[in-house]
This record gives C-alpha cells, sequence and structure tokens, in this order.
C-alpha cells in the first residue's frame, strides 16, 4: 500500500511532462510499441485539454505559507540500499530470452503435424473476392496455437511442402474483429511453403551473435552487456527512490491545513491520465492494467490515487515553500530552456507543438520545474546512508517474487497486446529468426 501510494506520488508531481510519462527504460529485451505509445499521446492531450481548472489549482495564484508550516528540511536522514544485480536476475532474464528465439529446423519428406511450424502463403476469398486482411505471403503459423478460426489449423495438418489447398470455412458468429465476416463461408488458399520444427534454443557464442547486439558476440559479453543494462535500470531506480525517500521525510516533518480542493482535483486527473497513458502502451484499458500490474480493483486504486493526489498537492506546496525560503526561483528562461529540452527528447517539431499538447497544463509547468530544483536541493543536503544488498531472507523472497510477478503479468500482457492493436481479419505472428525481438506480420482468420 505505502509503496503503490509513494509511486502514484512520484507519477503525479511529475504529471506536465505528458509525452514523457510513458518513456521508461529501456531494457534489451523489449520495447514498447511505436503505435501505442502515439495512442497514449493522443488519449493524454485529448484529458488535458478537455477541462479546465480554476484558478486556485495553480501555485502561480496561491501563498505556500498559507498553506505549509515547514519543519526540518535539511540534512533529513535516510537509508537506501545499493543498487544490485544478482546472477540469478541475469538467470532468468537469459532464459526469457531463449524461450522467445527457439530453435527451427526445416523438416522435409512428412505431411505436417501437430506443433509444426509452418511457413504458409494464402489468400482468403469471400463470394470470390479477396476481402481486406485476409492474404499474407510466408506467414508463421504454429499448428495448434489456436491462432486462426476453427478448421484452419485443422486444414493444414496433413499438407506437405509445395502443396496447395483450399479450405472452406465458416467465420464463427459473432466475430468481433470484423462483423461484416460474422457467419459468413470463405474459401483460404493455403500454400505450404515449408515445414520446421522448434527446440529450445542453447546459450552459446553463436546464438549471441544471431541477436545482432552492437560489440557482443560471445557468451561472457551477452552476460555483461545483460548486467550493465540491470544495472542502469537498478541505479535510476536508485535515485528515484532516493528523491521519494528524502521527500517523504521532508513531508513528514510539515504540517498542512486546507490544501486547495481544486488542486488535488488536478493532481488527480493528471495522475489517472498518467496512468491511462501507461495502460495504453501495454493494450489496456486502465482497469485492466491496475489489475495485472498492482493487483488492484477499480474502486481500490481510485481511493489510493485520491489519497496520492491530495500527497502531490501537499507536496508541492510543500517544495514551493522551501524554494522561497532557500531562494530557488525559476526565470522565464530556464522555463523555455527545459521546454525545448523535453521537446527534443520526445520528439516534438517545436516547442509550440509541445506546448500544444502540453494543452492548459503549461500553466502548471513552471511547478515542474521548481519541483526539480528544489529536489536536487533536499536530496543534496540530505544524510543518506548506503547500506549492502542483503542476502534473501524468507520475507525478502518473498517481496521480490512479488515484484518478479507484476513484471511477468506486464510481459505477458506485452504478448498478448496485438489482439487488441491488429486489423479485423488480421492475427499477429511472431517470426523468431535469431532476432531478440521478434517481428510481427500480419495474417487473417483471427480467431476471436
Amino acid at each position: 500500500m505505502k509503496k503503490f501510494v509513494t509511486t502514484m506520488t512520484v507519477l503525479s508531481l511529475s504529471a506536465m511532462l505528458l509525452a514523457g510519462c510513458g518513456d521508461s527504460a529501456k531494457q534489451p529485451e523489449q520495447e514498447s510499441s511505436a503505435a501505442a505509445e502515439e495512442s497514449g499521446r493522443e488519449e493524454e492531450t485529448e484529458t488535458v485539454e478537455e477541462k479546465i481548472y480554476p484558478d486556485e489549482s495553480y501555485l502561480d495564484n496561491l501563498k505556500a505559507g498559507d498553506y505549509v508550516e515547514l519543519g526540518e528540511y535539511t540534512g533529513v536522514e535516510v537509508s537506501l540500499e545499493a543498487p544490485y544485480v544478482s546472477d540469478e536476475q541475469i538467470e532468468n532474464y537469459i532464459q526469457r530470452v531463449l524461450a522467445n528465439n527457439p530453435v527451427r529446423t526445416e523438416i522435409t519428406g512428412r505431411a505436417v503435424k501437430e506443433g509444426d511450424v509452418t511457413d504458409i502463403s494464402y489468400v482468403g476469398k469471400k463470394d470470390g473476392v479477396a476481402f481486406e486482411g485476409g492474404t499474407a505471403d510466408h506467414y508463421m503459423l504454429t499448428i495448434g496455437a489456436g491462432q486462426f478460426i476453427d478448421g484452419f489449423e485443422d486444414g493444414v495438418v496433413g499438407m506437405k511442402a509445395g502443396e496447395t489447398k483450399d479450405l472452406n470455412l465458416t467465420f464463427p458468429d459473432p466475430y468481433k474483429n470484423n462483423p461484416d465476416l460474422a457467419g459468413a463461408p470463405v474459401v483460404f488458399t493455403v500454400t505450404l511453403n515449408k515445414i520446421y520444427e522448434e527446440s529450445q534454443a542453447q546459450l552459446s557464442d553463436d546464438f549471441v551473435a544471431g541477436l545482432s547486439i552492437e560489440n557482443v558476440a560471445t557468451v561472457g559479453e551477452y552476460r555483461q552487456y545483460i548486467h550493465d543494462g540491470m544495472m542502469e535500470d537498478a541505479q535510476r531506480q536508485y535515485d528515484m527512490d532516493k528523491e521519494s525517500a528524502v521527500l517523504g521525510a521532508v513531508h513528514q516533518n510539515t504540517a498542512f491545513h486546507n490544501v486547495p480542493e481544486a488542486m488535488v482535483e488536478r493532481y488527480y486527473d493528471r495522475l489517472v491520465s498518467n496512468m491511462t497513458y501507461q495502460a495504453a502502451l501495454y493494450g489496456m484499458d486502465l482497469d485492466t492494467f491496475m489489475l495485472y500490474g498492482y493487483g488492484k480493483e477499480a474502486e481500490q486504486y481510485e481511493e489510493e490515487m485520491k489519497d496520492s493526489a491530495r500527497q502531490a498537492a501537499e507536496q508541492i506546496l510543500m517544495m514551493q515553500m522551501i524554494a522561497e525560503q532557500e531562494g530557488l526561483t525559476v526565470s522565464d528562461e530556464e522555463m523555455e530552456e527545459s521546454l525545448a529540452q523535453n521537446a527534443e527528447q520526445y520528439g516534438y517539431e517545436s516547442v509550440d507543438a509541445y506546448k500544444e499538447v502540453l494543452g492548459n497544463e503549461v500553466k502548471g509547468y513552471r511547478e515542474y520545474v521548481m519541483s526539480g530544483k528544489v529536489t536536487a536541493f533536499l536530496v543534496e543536503k540530505a544524510k543518506i546512508t548506503q547500506t549492502e544488498h542483503m542476502e534473501e531472507t524468507e520475507e525478502t523472497q518473498a517481496s521480490a517474487e512479488e515484484a518478479e510477478g507484476t513484471q511477468a503479468s506486464a510481459e505477458e500482457t506485452e504478448e498478448t497486446k496485438e489482439d487488441t492493436r491488429t486489423a479485423p481479419e488480421t492475427e499477429t505472428a511472431k517470426e523468431s529468426a535469431g532476432t531478440e525481438s521478434e517481428t510481427e506480420t500480419k495474417s487473417a482468420g483471427k480467431k476471436k
């Protein structure tokens, strides 16, 4: 509960960076889809632009001293475990990569059977006319995976390489991907190009070379590459945890009264929008994402988001008060420089284009710049004790397993998200051709 609220508060305070909220650190293993990112960006834009908040929801129109009584804020003491990557984490990562890149061996001299991976080309026709999304060339279909409508994979079983066959099939009714095809009789003309058997890949220098990672050609170099990438993520997380811990300690020493509800509402809306963006990166709605990622039902996470939004409003007022005390001002030049940097970082054509996406939240952008200055000041003044990584006890192991389960849920969702983003008659196929990130190809006759 505490960790969830802390995470939500940090996200709330960063909510002005609309295009950047989903720009998570890329691990060597996976990347977010550009299409989903663009979708999330559009959703963010719409959310920001459709609501206008009253003046009292922005710091520029408030006196922080009316709401905040500062306690001790310099020299607060926090203790954090040093960034660490275990051999087990590296090994688990490698095993996932091996599982996602099975070895394919071409089979000749026999017909297709269950479990084979087939290279097929096909054309789907309704009333003699090819329908949209019903044609593909060299599509990799695993027999038994249930990717296509009933009867398609069964029809491929028994075919031999070079053979062409007509499959007379009927789309299910209802058929959510394309209602026009629901219950329709169709003919798929299928040509079997090749048959493959899959086996578990083995870690070797040849396998590593096939991943085509720059300056990585051996198993030893690959393990170091993974370690370095994970350590970067661990350091990034450590830095975030350090800032959160320091801000939390200062927050505990601070008294608040009559925090403007309009500001709390604004941060709550921004937080919901932020998390909705994150969900879109995985092709999910917010309810599904929160359930998979945090194990939170809607009523539960909404209440916790409200608590987090209130904490965020308190913290921004607290930081404004500290900024006034310490003379940490934000000039117009600094504002424009920050806007320009973020516009470039997130791929906007100009600062004006970025401001357009920020919409009404450009009013609160100074809060973002100010919070960065104050956070850096507080961290610099804090007394931070760094502890060494502890060997896992039953409690820490349970915590690690919970975190790994959350990541696994997100990864499983990533693997299945094509169901929500492919064309009505298409299905995503994974081609494992010695590359770490598998490519997607278009197909037809999607089952669902």
